[in-house]
């Protein structure tokens, strides 16, 4: 199994197991968690086998209906040290093009640390944010350019941009190399 592959489906395994725990410390029926996340139950079941490649959108829904950190869900379960995630969290359809969790800590609620590699021709695509969330770039490879609603903004290698994320944006990549950047969210 390709390493990426393998990172992935640990990943999903942990995002299983955390759904499951966490719902029944909640005290939750998968019933009454799919009401609360608006995420299907038959979508839960799956999600619980570890058996759906689920989207960010999708795990950001469920962690907020369990009022937990998006990270608790994709963290491993038995981590030491709850601020290291290190996760691989996405997997483009190009090979390669990826999104890990590397870190949370602490703001108002808290700020998560990603690190993404974009290859060329890639495209991710996000749901808005909450009103207050915020995300920071800075792009250490290749150029990354950023969707804002109707607005496009070019980030170089050794850039840095910072913008509200309540509103639709995502990444592309345009260029002819792979486009390696720092995402921090702040929450």
């Amino acid at each position: 199994m390709h390493k990426e592959n393998a990172q992935r489906a640990s990943v999903l395994q942990h995002v299983s197991q955390n759904v499951r725990r966490l719902r029944h410390a909640a005290q939750l029926s998968q019933t009454a968690l799919a009401e609360l996340s608006g995420v299907s139950r038959r979508m839960l079941v799956a999600i619980e086998a570890g058996e759906k490649n689920v989207s960010l959108t999708t795990l950001d829904r469920v962690a907020e209906a369990l009022d937990v950190a998006f990270s608790d869900l994709i963290q491993a379960p038995d981590a030491r040290d709850p601020s290291r995630i290190n996760e691989l969290a996405w997997a483009g359809t190009i090979a390669g093009s990826k999104a890990v969790l590397l870190a949370k800590a602490t703001a108002s609620r808290e700020v998560e640390l990603w690190e993404w590699r974009l290859e060329p021709g890639e495209h991710y695509s996000s749901e808005p944010d909450a009103d207050g969330w915020s995300e920071q770039l800075y792009v250490f490879e290749g150029c990354l350019t950023l969707l804002l609603g109707s607005d496009e903004r070019r980030i170089g290698a050794g850039e840095f941009f910072m913008f509200a994320s309540n509103q639709p944006h995502a990444y592309r990549n345009d260029g002819p190399v792979a486009a390696r950047f720092v995402r921090n969210v702040v929450i």
